[in-house]
């Protein structure tokens, strides 16, 4: 499906309940629950991720000759306003869209000191990115992801970091078949310095690493209208980027409310709605091909 900045409004505010997120566990990657994962290069360190089994994974998967899509995560700053809390127990996204039928990854900016995850911006941008390159693969041996069905999606910073983080040089970019940013995206505005300003070098740079895409599909939903991101991606990646802007007015009502503190949130994928179903059909579409990650 091809939308340019396609404006999705729910007839009703919805009273239906929400998705609810699995349960963290503190035993090891099982179906149904967030598992916390310190890898052996962090061994007595809080750097961590989380990951979340697909319902119908089984400890034989590999003698059952199965695989699942996986989706990768990043979150959103450290932002009350929102009620973003940077960490990565508060993702969502990722979970709203495969709802079970995925491997659900939230990845870490790994923090300067490399002692836990950071809650503002990248950390340390060369260890953030070095832990993807080494634990998407390493999660899709270990746990049956299918190396060609790998997603990477984010909010807010995350937004921005699927192509920043993910698009930083050709080996994480080829890690995935497509890309999900949801409010914001690398290169649109300014940022904190050194690494979003000047507006004009911060656009070269992020102009290099969208063309890293190589076409891979890319969703861009924003809750806020206007066609700031789209006239800066296009020109450079014209093909297979999908827009999408959602009237969170219509969704939620006034905020804060009891679902949501902002429009500007990663909770709208646990709602049942138009744009959810818009989102899931493209996230199944790209993940149900053949097409290897280029």
């Amino acid at each position: 499906m091809r939308f340019a900045l396609l404006y999705l409004i729910m007839a009703t505010k919805s009273a239906a309940s929400d998705l609810t997120l699995p349960p963290l566990t503190e035993q090891d990657p099982q179906p149904g629950k967030r598992a916390a994962v310190t890898t052996t290069e962090y061994t007595g360190t809080k750097v961590h991720h989380l990951i979340a089994l697909p319902d119908d994974w089984t400890p034989n998967w590999k003698a059952l000759g199965k695989s699942w899509p996986v989706i990768a995560e990043y979150t959103g700053n450290y932002f009350p306003t929102s009620g973003s809390t940077g960490e990565i127990e508060g993702a969502s996204l990722g979970f709203g869209v495969s709802r079970g039928k995925a491997i659900w990854v939230v990845l870490p900016y790994v923090a300067k000191d490399h002692q836990k995850n950071e809650i503002t911006w990248w950390g340390d941008i060369d260890a953030t990115v070095s832990y993807a390159k080494t634990n998407i693969p390493r999660i899709c041996a270990e746990f049956g992801g299918d190396p060609k069905r790998v997603v990477l999606c984010g909010f807010s910073r995350g937004a921005i970091g699927v192509s920043f983080l993910g698009l930083h040089d050709d080996e994480i970019a080829k890690l995935w078949c497509g890309l999900w940013a949801h409010d914001h995206f690398d290169g649109v505005k300014v940022w904190t310095a050194p690494w979003g300003a000047p507006l004009g070098r911060y656009r070269e740079e992020a102009s290099v690493r969208l063309r890293r895409l190589n076409e891979r599909p890319v969703l861009i939903t924003q809750a806020h209208a206007g066609d700031e991101t789209r006239r800066f991606v296009e020109p450079i990646a014209p093909k297979n980027v999908d827009y999408l802007t959602i009237d969170m007015g219509a969704l939620y009502g006034n905020f804060p409310n009891e679902s949501v503190k902002h429009s500007h949130n990663d909770r709208w994928p646990l709602r049942d709605c138009a744009a959810t179903n818009v989102t899931r059909a493209w996230f199944e579409k790209i993940t149900t091909t053949d097409k290897a990650a280029k």
